[in-house]
């Protein structure tokens, strides 16, 4: 791990990953504290998490979000290998690197990636998982809808920030919102054509659309949260286009032991959408460990 000075309040570190690949994450809070790792969903950066890991890092705990392979700063993969396994290999090589085993929060993908680690039994290198609306079961139709957002701008872009802004209005149902260029520019990035595009790897996109739902992928991850022993809390967003009702039900039969919170006014973003909601869900959490 390579430690760069940061912007204020955080700090920039760099784990290599035994295929070459090198991932960006920033850290918060003291180097000794308890570690809690922050892995976001698919598409998008380190950035979802910002608020989330500056309350921690002021709680006592040391928040590092990362991003994860072929997003944001992290290298993307030459093969395009962008598979669940893949991202849990990743998670679980960064878990091992701290002097006391991690809570894992994951989201989405992140929330995939994690599993695998903690599903490890009494190996895994944690000592808790949150996952944010993301079970091994989920709404194939929610599933398009994100997958053909993302992959509807992924080669032409955008041609301003105003752009991108009122895509995602349209996708979020949040028409009318106000651009924020500073917050865009997180997960934009400029092409030599002028034109903005997502900040992360095409070839992440395109593997999604192959091998999203199947059915090999779901029996891993059934049989990884069989497998958690630390303690589980899954949050999911009541308006999530992923995570229903049947969803979480099959998600309680397989682990009964794991909490459940439904967050209000929230879709699959649950951060973004009520972040004070998760945010308290989280410490609470946090501090029953």
């Amino acid at each position: 791990m390579t430690i760069q000075t940061c912007e204020p309040g955080a700090t920039r570190v760099t784990y290599k990953m035994d295929d070459g690949v090198t991932l960006v994450g920033e850290a918060f809070g003291a180097a000794d504290a308890p570690p809690v790792i922050l892995a976001h969903g698919g598409g998008q950066t380190r950035y979802a998490w910002s608020r989330v890991a500056q309350r921690l890092g002021d709680a006592g705990w040391q928040a590092v979000a990362l991003d994860l392979r072929g997003h944001g700063e992290s290298d993307w993969h030459e093969g395009g290998d962008y598979s669940i396994p893949r991202f849990g290999h990743d998670l679980d090589h960064v878990a091992r690197q701290f002097g006391q085993k991690p809570v894992i929060v994951g989201a989405s993908l992140g929330g995939n990636a994690g599993l695998l680690v903690a599903g490890q039994g009494a190996d895994a290198p944690c000592r808790g998982l949150v996952l944010v609306d993301i079970t091994p079961k989920i709404d194939e139709r929610g599933v398009d809808k994100i997958i053909g957002f993302m992959g509807r701008h992924m080669d032409e872009g955008f041609a301003s920030y105003d752009e991108a802004a009122e895509a995602i209005a349209g996708y979020t149902n949040r028409k009318g919102r106000k651009s924020n260029r500073d917050s865009l520019r997180r997960y934009l990035r400029e092409g030599e054509d002028g034109r903005l595009r997502w900040h992360w790897d095409p070839a992440f996109i395109v593997g999604r659309k192959s091998s999203r739902m199947a059915p090999e992928s779901l029996g891993q991850l059934e049989g990884a949260l069989a497998a958690v022993t630390v303690p589980i809390l899954l949050v999911r967003g009541s308006n999530s286009d992923l995570v229903n009702d049947e969803s979480v039900a099959e998600f309680l039969k397989i682990a009964p032991q794991a909490q459940f919170r439904d967050v209000t006014g929230a879709g699959h973003m649950i951060v973004g959408d009520r972040n004070d909601v998760f945010a308290e869900t989280l410490d609470d959490f946090l501090s029953g460990l």
